[in-house]
């Protein structure tokens, strides 16, 4: 037994006491010693490492990875013919595309947790023998791209796309993409990540425009892409439409001030307006209605009631009055789909151009289709009086006008979920615009019995929960962006001098709501992957009329960007051309990635691989977690809260990261507090680390699933 623990105690804290203010021997011994200098790799590039002459006692990640990158790039190692076995069958071989990263900036340590990943799969399978692609590429990124080239152009040059013109802006991001694309590769060359350069690939690379247009015209000509005037989500802050999953969608469970981007005050959500109209023929006659978006009152054209409501049967089928566009005209209506006479005052307002179910019962009772929103969120003349104004700004000031003319009853709190682009945080507008969309229905049905009948796995499995909620339940898509960079889409609109509507397209164009020979027109488009065969299909379709007498004209707007993305396994490999890569290394065998982009990418590649070439494209999708800051957020451009892997890998001053923040593409209100954060996280920069210790690391952070 030993002393009392109060004795060690004791005598613990007087020997702390006398060796107080003095250095250990140790201590002075090693303080005198001086640091050992990194030696300097002196390899001619290409060359192999001569590890024999240094033998530093330290470990200096810089001196240890240098030279070996180029060496190995230099012998082939990374091309599939490397390979001398004979691969013959698909379990011979393993073929993995990367996620291509986004020329939108740098990757940050997400992109390199997926690099450590499947860099780490690569070498496995290709020190067993097999026959091994690894194929690297970029993508254009069509919104992000076009919005951190036109917030470059702000900053610098306090221009605008359109001061520019779409021929000189698109110059200015070509520019932006041999900048960032050629970082990218440089940083995953630093990361020693695998990949057979000679195959690297681009989205917008003049072979998979091909594809692009390949799919776009084979699909149009099955029915799957057609062209239809419908409701999309609509980016004001963007001008462009969004799919449905572009939109974030926020629950605001009480009134809630908000900033939007383009207004300057604050706007209130999570409230419900109520307010009343007055019959025409009876002014002392008023329905009352609710709304939480009173400005789109400006678009109403009908209230609608139950039709076995007793409380409204007086006044179905007589005109309203409305307070603000005297000729506007509006009547009660009855429909017993859309309004429950037991919730609230029993009357809907209808704006069939602006909200979903509305736009379905101005379908069933042919009721006219007023839009009120220009592309930028202002009002149009639809709007009277507002016509110019912010739309935000009209919703204050026609709550203002109804009280006025004592037509306001009040607001109420109101739990709603709010939509919100993904790209600009702009609230979306639900707005009716002729846009191109897919059929997803049948090709979403073969990729779930894919997962239930063992032909494609999912790991993990959890995931797959996510898969089938989203395919069994899967809208049509909507592939119009209305941006400038992008791949243009292969449809041409027919000018026909002198065309004479026939009874069938009058009858078709009343079902459906717009004029004969719009753009709305369907007839009128034709898919071609050349001017010169869009040229024939129209005089085609309108022989009796003369060639001379016939235009056509590519449509100005681009294709989501996801489109050209789905077709990444196949057009990279030579699609829709017979390549001796597409026989030999498609389909693939693997496809790693984090789970967030699991029905934005996975899905559609799946989809549209077994629409165009009726296979798989990769027998097993495996899912990485997220990496996230200390606040649980994903690493972001737009959050500044990226770290650059170069800078892990090779140290970096607190200085050079502030100046980063400053540099980028962060609005410059938030520059104080991304800075704050980064002073705190890391007071003295982030000391060198090197490839292997980063890429170590990271992967670790795979134990958690």
């Amino acid at each position: 037994r030993g002393p009392p623990l109060r004795q060690a105690s004791t005598k613990g804290a007087n020997a702390g006491k006398q060796n107080m203010g003095k250095k250990s021997k140790k201590g002075k011994k090693n303080a005198d010693k001086k640091e050992e200098p990194a030696p300097i790799d002196e390899t001619p590039k290409g060359q192999k490492k001569d590890v024999s002459k240094v033998n530093p006692k330290k470990y200096h990640p810089k001196y240890v990875e240098a030279a070996w990158y180029e060496w190995w790039e230099a012998k082939g190692l990374f091309k599939p013919d490397f390979s001398m076995k004979e691969a013959k069958e698909h379990k011979d071989k393993f073929v993995m595309v990367i996620p291509p990263p986004n020329v939108t900036g740098t990757l940050h340590l997400g992109h390199t947790l997926m690099c450590a990943i499947e860099d780490t799969l690569t070498r496995w399978h290709r020190m067993c023998g097999r026959k091994t692609l690894w194929l690297p590429g970029t993508d254009h990124a069509g919104i992000a791209t076009q919005t951190v080239v036109e917030k470059k152009l702000k900053r610098e040059k306090n221009q605008s796309r359109y001061d520019l013109g779409r021929e000189k802006f698109l110059e200015e991001v070509w520019k932006w993409k041999e900048q960032s694309g050629s970082h990218i590769c440089r940083q995953l060359r630093r990361l020693g990540s695998s990949c057979d350069w000679s195959r690297e690939a681009f989205t917008m690379d003049k072979q998979l425009n091909k594809a692009v247009k390949e799919a776009f015209c084979r699909m149009y000509e099955k029915g799957l892409i057609y062209r239809k005037a419908r409701l999309v989500n609509w980016s004001c802050a963007l001008q462009t439409a969004l799919s449905d999953i572009e939109v974030d969608k926020k629950d605001i469970d009480k009134p809630t001030m908000l900033p939007v981007p383009q207004h300057d005050e604050l706007v209130e959500f999570g409230v419900i307006h109520k307010f009343k109209y007055l019959m025409k023929e009876d002014p002392s006659v008023a329905i009352e209605v609710a709304t939480t978006r009173i400005e789109t009152m400006l678009g109403d054209v009908a209230v609608a009631v139950h039709p076995t409501d007793q409380r409204y049967k007086h006044l179905v089928g007589k005109e309203i009055q409305h307070p603000f566009i005297a000729d506007r005209k509006m009547k009660v209506i009855t429909d017993d789909v859309l309004v429950d006479p037991t919730f609230g005052t029993g009357a809907v307002k209808i704006t069939p151009a602006h909200d979903p179910n509305d736009f379905e019962c101005g379908m069933r009772h042919k009721l006219p289709f007023i839009n009120i929103l220009n592309d930028d969120g202002t009002m149009n003349s639809n709007a009277g009086e507002y016509q110019g104004k912010k739309r935000f700004v009209v919703r204050a000031e026609i709550i203002e006008a109804l009280k006025e003319k004592g037509l306001y009853i009040g607001k109420d709190v109101n739990p709603m979920a709010l939509g919100f682009c993904s790209r600009s945080g702009d609230v979306v507008e639900p707005v009716i615009r002729p846009q191109w969309w897919v059929n997803c229905e049948d090709m979403a049905a073969r990729s779930v019995k894919a997962v239930e009948e063992g032909e494609l796995k999912i790991l993990p499995e959890s995931h797959i929960q996510t898969w089938n909620h989203f395919l069994k339940n899967i809208r049509p898509w909507c592939i119009s962006r209305q941006l400038w960079w992008g791949h243009r889409i292969p449809a041409y609109f027919i000018v026909v001098k002198n065309y004479k509507a026939t009874e069938d397209d009058l009858k078709t164009a009343e079902a459906n709501g717009y004029v004969v020979g719009s753009d709305s027109d369907a007839k009128f488009w034709v898919a071609a992957r050349d001017q010169k065969e869009a040229e024939a299909k129209a005089y085609a379709r309108f022989s009796g009329y003369k060639k001379e007498d016939i235009s056509v004209s590519q449509d100005e707007d681009v294709l989501d960007t996801w489109f050209s993305s789905g077709l990444f396994p196949f057009s990279t490999m030579g699609w829709p051309d017979k390549t001796p890569d597409l026989s030999e290394y498609f389909p693939g065998h693997l496809l790693e990635t984090g789970h967030d982009i699991l029905f934005f990418w996975v899905a559609r590649m799946v989809m549209m691989s077994l629409e165009l070439t009726d296979k798989l494209p990769f027998d097993t999708v495996f899912l990485h977690a997220m990496v996230r800051d200390k606040l649980g957020r994903k690493m972001s451009k737009s959050r500044g809260n990226v770290v650059d892997p170069i800078h892990v890998m090779e140290g970096v001053s607190l200085q050079t990261l502030l100046d980063k923040i400053k540099n980028g593409n962060l609005p410059a209100s938030e520059h104080k507090s991304a800075m704050i954060a980064q002073r705190k996280d890391f007071p003295k920069g982030i000391p060198e680390c090197g490839a292997d210790g980063l890429r170590y690391g990271l992967l670790t952070y795979m134990k958690q699933g």
